[in-house]
């Protein structure tokens, strides 16, 4: 993983960690409904930008090598690339 982007992803994970820590306090201490929905619209931002680190370190490392080698590991990039186009459109 490209140190740059491993610091900055586990970062991430720590925030989203205290936004489901902050979620569940909510919901124990029965919050306005209102008040947990927008911290969990947040916490999916935060998986959001997450999924874009992952993506373009995937992008700069193993794509870059399964392209390079061509063949079946370049068609192999390309289904994953398309599965994970899929997955991200057809949550909700």
């Amino acid at each position: 993983m490209i140190e740059d982007i491993k610091k900055r992803a586990l970062h991430r994970t720590k925030i989203i960690e205290g936004q489901l820590r902050g979620i569940e306090k909510m919901i124990e201490n029965e919050e306005y409904c209102v008040d947990i929905i927008t911290l969990s619209l947040a916490v999916q931002k935060s998986l959001a930008s997450l999924n874009k680190l992952l993506v373009e370190n995937h992008l700069r490392t193993h794509v870059t090598h399964q392209y390079e080698a061509g063949g079946e590991e370049r068609e192999a990039a390309v289904a994953e690339l398309l599965r994970i186009f899929e997955l991200s459109n057809n949550r909700g």
